[in-house]
């Protein structure tokens, strides 16, 4: 069993996806501490002065996990809707999502960002990129302790053989603890992803998964993984 454990981003970049499509189970780890400025509830998009960043009103209250957070109020949705139509609508394939834009910033309304947050990840991955993971969240675990042993624990409890992390916790986890229980440590590696054509040169990586969903449409999939599959 392949597992990624993860906080739910708001609109995550392709590297987020692309653990996702590494995995046979994806779990959102939304009963931790919510973080300020993070890519919780804020992301960047291409505009043509550079990038430009999404945030939804959070507020600034640590002493929250991510699934207790409350959206603030519901200009932001309007705002974020019109910003992102004003730098993508002459993206070639904006108009093939712009129904689903419309759902999630009119149609619905948000009373928490972890809802938000996992509904527009959840669609992308499957809808869209047309993966076959299997979603679930932390809660439905109950995993116990603190830090890097709630995160063993709930790795064993889903039964996970191989744990894909991304390159930044290398900073506080290391193969010998999960060994130790185990399960195999697989690193990501998020470099030589393969430019594709984007507005506003030059061309910019880290960026929301929308800018490339808008920029090439049905064939985004290859320059998440598809490059990779197609070298082997």
């Amino acid at each position: 069993m392949k597992v990624a454990v993860i906080q739910s981003n708001y609109i995550p970049w392709k590297g987020y996806f692309d653990i996702i499509h590494d995995s046979d189970l994806f779990i959102f780890y939304d009963d931790v501490q919510f973080t300020k400025n993070d890519w919780r509830n804020r992301n960047k998009i291409k505009v043509s002065g550079g990038v430009h960043w999404l945030s939804v009103p959070a507020g600034t209250d640590l002493n929250r996990t991510i699934n207790e957070v409350k959206i603030q109020d519901s200009v932001w949705a309007k705002k974020h809707f019109k910003t992102i139509e004003q730098y993508y609508l002459k993206a070639p394939y904006y108009k093939q999502y712009r129904d689903f834009l419309n759902h999630v910033y009119f149609e619905r309304k948000w009373e928490f960002l972890s809802e938000l947050n996992q509904f527009l990840i959840k669609t992308i991955a499957v809808d869209f990129l047309k993966c076959k993971t299997v979603f679930d969240t932390s809660l439905n675990y109950l995993p116990e302790g603190k830090g890097l042993h709630r995160l063993l624990d709930l790795l064993k409890k889903c039964k996970a053989d191989v744990y894909y992390s991304g390159p930044s916790a290398k900073n506080y986890i290391g193969e010998n603890d999960f060994k130790d229980v185990g399960i195999e440590l697989v690193w990501k590696d998020y470099s030589s992803y393969p430019e594709y054509p984007q507005l506003f040169p030059p061309f910019e990586h880290y960026v929301s998964i929308l800018d490339l969903l808008f920029n090439a449409g049905p064939d985004a999939p290859h320059y998440i993984w598809g490059w990779r599959e197609s070298k082997s």
